[in-house]
């Protein structure tokens, strides 16, 4: 393995589960389902609710201490994506983030213009769009290659023309890992009049990225799976947000933030949110360095991930029974791996867990992504996922379970 950016001792430091005694001996590879929690997310929450747990922007002291508490987490998000904060909503859950965002798009959609979902993305980020088909909407399919589950560029060449609206695509597929050329698929929608919402779940645990360079009008991700609370995050540009019909009550129509999400979650989350722009600036503090703190951090977590997984997807080379979806290249993935065995994912997750690899196997909500692929998605896929705190001993402790269950 190549020498490693990222010091592990001291990132697995900012984790407390990673210290945790009932989970010693434990290898996590289920982060794509949910990260460990970073330690001044902990702190901002138990913060939260021990002193301002009330009625935020109020009068009194408390009150205004938790409203300035949840704006920071506005601010501190928006300087981890380079946009204003009134770019960034939070909601319950990306799933509902976008069920709303599609609400509203069909609101605001005429009856004959079209959208561009893909059969690549996890449900949420595919079926809410799709039901726009109901109300006139023509709905518009960009497929992946049934062998690799690449989305080529020269399938939404083919449907994209001036009736597209909206394109609806992932950044990185959560079983497929290819990393999209977001930045060219929001050029090509852009030249054709249309916006992009980009899911990006499975992309943002490995770096949120910089929203200028992407050039995406919408952007997507879970916060649990990012180091930090169980609550969805989403940054709209302002002026799309304005245009698209108020979800929320009549008289907050004026305010960007209850505008798109009209169940708002727990404020101590909101609060929280922030201080995980706090952790990727101790990331980019043990990298070293100049410069823009965030950009750094992504950088060495980037290559931090890809120094763990290539290790992982040389031995699949070698294993016959295997079929690797997507890349077998780590510079090209996200260090999502799935595995299509002749056993289901979940039976073969079962094993590892006998030998302390924690691993899951399923749909994971890519039923059409499955069936495109060929694969019943009952039998699923095992999927094994890295981020910048797992270990070189925990891939070869992965690498010897599989050798023992797989041989």
């Amino acid at each position: 393995m190549t020498a490693l950016p990222l010091d592990p001792a001291r990132i697995r430091a900012h984790f407390p589960s990673l210290s945790e005694p009932s989970l010693a001996g434990q290898a996590f590879f289920e982060n794509a389902g949910g990260s460990y929690t970073a330690r001044p997310v902990l702190d901002t929450l138990e913060h939260f609710y021990r002193t301002t747990k009330v009625q935020p922007y109020g009068v009194y002291p408390a009150s205004i201490a938790a409203g300035q508490a949840m704006d920071r987490s506005y601010e501190r998000i928006a300087q981890a994506f380079n946009v204003d904060p009134d770019w960034i909503h939070f909601g319950p859950s990306t799933s509902a983030n976008t069920y709303v965002l599609a609400n509203a798009f069909g609101a605001w959609l005429k009856p004959g213009d079209a959208i561009i979902v893909t059969n690549q993305d996890h449900e949420a980020n595919t079926g809410n769009w799709r039901r726009l088909a109901a109300r006139g909407i023509e709905v518009r399919e960009w497929r992946v290659d049934p062998q690799t589950g690449r989305l080529n560029l020269s399938g939404l060449d083919a449907i994209l023309d001036a009736k597209v609206r909206l394109v609806a695509a992932p950044h990185c597929s959560n079983i497929v890992g290819e990393i999209n050329p977001i930045a060219e698929i929001s050029a090509r929608a852009h030249a054709a009049g249309a916006v992009t919402a980009i899911d990006g779940v499975s992309y943002a645990p490995h770096g949120l990225p910089d929203l200028n360079e992407l050039g995406a009008d919408i952007y997507l991700f879970s916060a649990y799976k990012v180091y930090g609370p169980h609550l969805g995050v989403m940054a709209i540009r302002p002026s799309l947000a304005l245009e698209l019909p108020n979800q929320g009550h009549y008289f907050n129509d004026a305010k960007l933030r209850y505008r798109l999400t009209p169940a708002g979650p727990d404020h101590a989350q909101i609060a929280a949110v922030g201080a995980i722009a706090d952790y990727f600036e101790t990331v980019a503090d043990i990298a070293g360095g100049t410069g823009n703190p965030f950009a750094r951090a992504r950088k060495a977590m980037r290559n931090q991930e890809i120094a763990l997984v290539q290790p992982l997807l040389d031995y699949l080379r070698g294993k016959n029974n295997v079929r690797l979806v997507g890349p077998g290249d780590a510079e090209s993935r996200a260090p999502t791996v799935s595995l299509i065995l002749s056993e289901p994912g979940a039976t073969v997750a079962a094993r590892l867990a006998k030998h302390g690899v924690m691993a899951s196997g399923g749909n994971f909500y890519a039923v059409r992504l499955l069936e495109a692929m060929g694969v019943d998605p009952n039998h699923g896929v095992l999927r094994l996922s890295f981020v910048h705190y797992t270990t070189p001993e925990e891939v070869a402790q992965l690498i010897a379970a599989l050798d023992a269950e797989l041989p």
